[in-house]
């Protein structure tokens, strides 16, 4: 959303709304802006189901685990929930481009 459009949401002109905003920004109450990325127009996708067990059960595991999914280029969306059993993870992943891949890049997650 542009400034003029915020401006005419909350019946400002541009210039005092976009100070308003900077304020926001400088005292912490607006900490950061995100995009919602439609992935169907960024190119073929493969939408992969795994199951995946963690040999440890320790929380350092699990965030080393989150941290090296999170590392992988090729992984553009998950949906990681820890399962009642503590040791499985259930997810999705939905990769780039499958077509010009000759294996899938899940080796990088298992290779750690």
């Amino acid at each position: 959303m542009s400034n003029v459009e915020l401006a005419e949401l909350v019946y400002l002109s541009p210039s005092p709304c976009l100070m308003r905003v900077k304020k926001l920004q400088a005292e912490g109450f607006i900490t950061g802006y995100s995009a919602q990325i439609d992935v169907s127009k960024l190119g073929q996708t493969l939408t992969v189901f795994t199951e995946i067990t963690l040999r440890n059960h320790r929380q350092n595991d699990f965030a080393r685990f989150l941290a090296t999914v999170e590392k992988i280029d090729s992984v553009m969306e998950r949906l990681v929930e820890m399962d009642i059993g503590i040791d499985k993870y259930f997810s999705f992943v939905v990769l780039k481009s499958p077509i010009v891949k000759s294996h899938l890049p899940l080796d990088a997650i298992f290779d750690r």
